[in-house]
């Protein structure tokens, strides 16, 4: 997993949740922490792929989720294919790599 919180544990921030749909409902496998910035993390999930429109026979989810003093909150959901999956895993990877590693670093800037 990917993480952009210093201490690995988050309290309040943003996060993407994939998940697989099985006989007992839909099992998470996989997590992208995004960081405490609503904008970078909701400007990132509005560049996915899926749609809105979500079915129980729907494979695949993508769920965008705020952590508020340690409870999950679910913001927003996609549904997509194989493809839009792989897809979308690239693209968060590529924008968590430039937010990690190309955002200003005020220690970095003394």
């Amino acid at each position: 997993m990917t993480s952009l919180f210093p201490s690995g544990s988050m309290t309040n921030g943003f996060y993407i949740t994939l998940s697989i749909q099985s006989k007992d409902g839909p099992q998470p496998f996989g997590r992208f922490d995004l960081g405490e910035s609503r904008e970078e993390a909701y400007a990132l999930f509005k560049k996915l792929r899926g749609s809105p429109e979500v079915d129980h026979r729907d494979m695949l989810y993508i769920e965008f989720m705020e952590m508020v003093n340690g409870l999950p909150l679910n913001i927003e959901v996609l549904s997509c294919d194989l493809q839009e999956l792989g897809n979308n895993c690239m693209l968060i990877t590529q924008e968590v790599f430039r937010l990690t590693n190309l955002r200003p670093n005020k220690k970095r800037d003394r």
